[in-house]
């Protein structure tokens, strides 16, 4: 089944050429089912190529989804034009009265800035508090994640001595859980980041519980016992070549970073990287949507402000 975003959204066209099933609005009126209402928060610099990643393993499930693109009013994006974010996204003013199955807040590079620091922080925690009555289950990436378990459970990030940039091996630690039903013991998928959470301060706090680790990335996936919250530290969205992007502009900046971790053949840094992890997100993503949003979600949207948090079975 289809991904439905607007008719002209830049990402249909490469999404296409893969073979995913994008439905435009004006097919997907015209379908007499009720389609699941994924907002996702961009807060990434460069929000086409997170649109498209995200598009990408949203539409490799067999449910209909239809897909609303939020941006921050109160942050002005220096890396896409006015047009793209006039054209296809909304303000949280806009969407506010609506209610969501489910809503992805991403990662953005601001993780070496206290929270309070970063410009738009009040209007995020405002859209977090909204997210509790009017979404059923938020999905949050990197900084998007520690963000979420500062703000519900007041767990603090913590700076890490050198970034953390490459493709990490992590156990799955509640096999039986549904998010990671169909996962192999060990899985990986990249990160890149300057912070983390501590796993001690996860297990402190009896609402969550760690889904998979890594050795040497740490805590990678967290959830709320109720299935409401979930939170993965790296980014299974990436392409193959987000982190070699990555890399090369910090180069040219002067930063002198460390090659990323198991990614370029033999550390050779002119060679194609390997994609070895998509599966993984694919299972990841489809695993959310289906039992965490389609199955849970009540069928009247407005039914969500009065469904408790419930646990998942297993």
């Amino acid at each position: 089944m289809p991904i439905k975003v607007q008719s002209n959204l830049p990402a249909i066209k490469i999404l296409e050429g893969e073979n995913i099933f994008v439905m435009p609005d004006d097919v997907a009126i015209r379908q007499d089912i009720r389609p699941l209402k994924i907002l996702i928060l961009n807060l990434m610099p460069t929000k086409i190529e997170t649109e498209t990643q995200l598009l990408r393993l949203l539409g490799n499930s067999p449910l209909q989804v239809d897909i609303e693109l939020l941006q921050m009013a109160t942050h002005i994006s220096k890396n896409t034009s006015y047009h793209h974010l006039t054209t296809f996204y909304k303000t949280f003013d806009e969407v506010r009265d609506e209610s969501f199955d489910g809503m992805i807040i991403t990662g953005a590079p601001v993780e070496q800035l206290d929270f309070e620091e970063v410009d738009y922080w009040e209007e995020l925690c405002e859209i977090m508090e909204w997210s509790k009555r009017n979404v059923f289950s938020t999905f949050h990436i990197c900084w998007g994640a520690q963000a979420g378990l500062y703000y519900h459970y007041g767990i603090q990030k913590k700076l890490l001595p050198e970034k953390l940039s490459g493709i990490y091996r992590h156990t799955v630690l509640d096999p039986r859980h549904p998010l990671m039903r169909g996962f192999d013991d060990e899985f990986s998928i990249p990160h890149s980041r300057y912070t983390g959470v501590d796993e001690d301060d996860i297990r402190s706090c009896k609402k969550l519980e760690i889904l998979a680790i890594s050795e040497r990335a740490g805590v990678s996936i967290v959830c709320n016992k109720s299935g409401r919250h979930f939170f993965v530290t790296g980014h299974a969205e990436y392409d193959r070549d987000t982190l070699a992007k990555e890399f090369f502009r910090d180069q040219s900046r002067g930063i002198n970073p460390r090659v990323p971790h198991n990614y370029f053949p033999n550390g050779d840094t002119t060679r194609t990287p390997r994609l070895v992890w998509r599966s993984n997100a694919t299972l990841l993503y489809t695993n959310w949507l289906n039992y965490f949003v389609y199955q849970a979600t009540p069928y009247d949207l407005k039914e969500i402000k009065n469904k408790p948090f419930a646990k998942q079975g297993k």
